[in-house]
């Protein structure tokens, strides 16, 4: 099976920008065309999308990840990344970023859990016939990472199918902020140590992460250089059993 992690950046493109925050705000149509057509190709079973737009000015009121999974012809699951009663879901564009899942089998079963602290609080649960994958996207506070990996413990260790968590850590410290985790869990990091994704034209940190447990066997890792947003993919070959 092939999954594919990829922080796609709402689709308003990887380039550098002059000022914080003022890239969230471009156009999409012609970067998600892009960010498309680079997907197609690899053909993945399962995708998991950070910072997707579900319908703002910004993306013409499309739901990017439905128009991904039309043009795939997968399933999708997608929910704001804010906490139910977040204010962030009454602002306008805020209340359109969240997160998705893309899956060329049907969803056994989608829940969508949330963290305790932290302004992202979203975790999409997937769970398809014979494998359970968790998406995160960890919060850029440290105390709030904190917490939010013990919840997410909580949330995984009774999981009885092999077991996949991946997305954007947030580890501004690599991989010693999840060292603890990954000892509890008994997981471990597929793809080299030194993956870096972030920024995509000039890596330097490791934010986007998967993880997986014992069962799993990792066949082949790439981190495909490509700038169609700022962190780059991640694609994971596996076999269970």
């Amino acid at each position: 099976m092939r999954f594919l992690l990829y922080n796609i950046r709402y689709g308003t493109g990887g380039k550098p920008i002059l000022f914080p925050w003022s890239g969230y705000f471009r156009r999409t149509a012609a970067t998600l065309e892009e960010i498309t057509g680079f997907i197609k190709p690899l053909d993945p079973d399962i995708i998991g999308l950070i910072e997707v737009d579900a319908g703002s000015y910004r993306s013409g009121r499309k739901n990017q990840a439905q128009a991904i999974a039309d043009e795939l012809g997968h399933y999708n699951i997608y929910r704001s990344k804010y906490g139910r009663l977040s204010l962030a879901n009454l602002l306008p564009v805020m209340n359109k970023q969240g997160n998705a899942f893309l899956t060329r089998s049907t969803v056994t079963n989608g829940q969508f859990l949330y963290f305790e602290k932290g302004v992202k609080r979203l975790v999409i649960e997937l769970e398809l016939e014979d494998l359970t994958v968790f998406l995160v996207h960890l919060a850029l506070s440290f105390r709030a990472r904190h917490h939010q990996l013990s919840d997410l413990y909580s949330m995984v260790k009774d999981t009885k199918k092999p077991l996949i968590i991946a997305g954007d850590f947030n580890t501004a410290w690599g991989d010693r902020e999840i060292r603890l985790f990954l000892a509890a869990t008994g997981l471990a990091k597929a793809g080299p140590a030194d993956t870096l994704t972030f920024p995509s034209w000039a890596p330097k940190r490791q934010l986007d992460v998967i993880l997986h447990s014992p069962e799993i066997k990792v066949t082949g890792f790439a981190t495909p250089r490509v700038t169609f947003s700022d962190h780059l993919p991640l694609v994971c070959d596996f076999q269970i059993g």
